[in-house]
């Protein structure tokens, strides 16, 4: 007899779900929205294992139809992953970034998350690229920090940033304890304006490791030149994002 590997036999919690029929709200809508309130209420954990489409439907005596738009429904807010062979999943919550001058870990404390940093290299480097963007001469020693953030334990962003030769003395043990900008702070510096490129791409074997990314997941990607009040270049950023936990929200006006 074949045996189930400890993955396929965790039992989804089942959510009691009330249908009403005479409702003018669609089936699949009413059903997407009381079991999106189970995973905002708690109910539902980042990871759980989420009740199968045949399962659900025979449940609660709804069309397979029916049952797999509101799942899709969920999948396309962000709030159920799919994964080939581990079925359909509670995504881990995301870290909703607004298009303004904030550093992650700031970010992440207001969204009530526990954020901590692994520094994997700080040391004083040239960089060509770094330095075009500081506005520095090409041979212009800087720091460079490489940081994994994790957010509650869970690894969010692999950072690079590099700093001009006058903000090479922020220490390791100030990089652990608070953001970046913080640190800036601390020394009167204060980042009011940056320009910023957001993309998207496939990690490098590298990120995969810092990430802990398995399988085709994209990075979200997030270049940053920032200037403090008097235009002067501060530090230039290249970070990278698990795609599913991050998101970037901007809004936009007519002009």
């Amino acid at each position: 007899m074949p045996t189930c590997s400890t993955v396929c036999c965790v039992s989804p919690h089942l959510v009691s779900v009330a249908i009403d029929r005479d409702s003018p709200i669609p089936l699949y809508h009413q059903l997407s929205q009381q079991l999106s309130a189970a995973i905002s209420g708690g109910t539902l954990q980042p990871g759980d294992a989420f009740e199968n489409e045949v399962a659900l439907a025979e449940r609660l005596h709804l069309s397979r139809p029916t049952v797999r738009r509101a799942i899709q429904e969920m999948v396309d807010q962000g709030l159920l992953v799919r994964r080939r062979g581990l079925g359909t999943r509670v995504a881990n919550r995301k870290v909703h970034r607004r298009a303004e001058l904030t550093s992650l870990w700031d970010d992440l404390r207001r969204a009530g998350r526990h954020p901590e940093t692994t520094i994997l290299t700080h040391e004083i480097v040239t960089d060509e690229r770094a330095a075009a963007a500081l506005d520095l001469d090409p041979d212009t020693p800087m720091l460079l920090v490489v940081r994994v953030r994790t957010a509650d334990g869970d690894p969010i962003a692999y950072m690079h940033n590099w700093l001009p030769p006058q903000y090479a003395d922020i220490p390791l043990d100030e990089l652990r304890e608070m953001g970046l900008y913080a640190a800036l702070r601390n020394r009167g510096v204060r980042p009011v304006v940056a320009q910023q490129t957001i993309g998207a791409r496939m990690p490098t074997p590298t990120e995969r490791k810092h990430l802990a990314i398995r399988g085709q997941q994209p990075v979200l990607t997030m270049s940053r030149m920032a200037f403090d009040a008097s235009g002067k270049a501060v530090e230039f950023g290249d970070h990278c994002y698990r795609a599913e936990d991050y998101s970037i929200d901007i809004m936009v006006d007519e002009r």
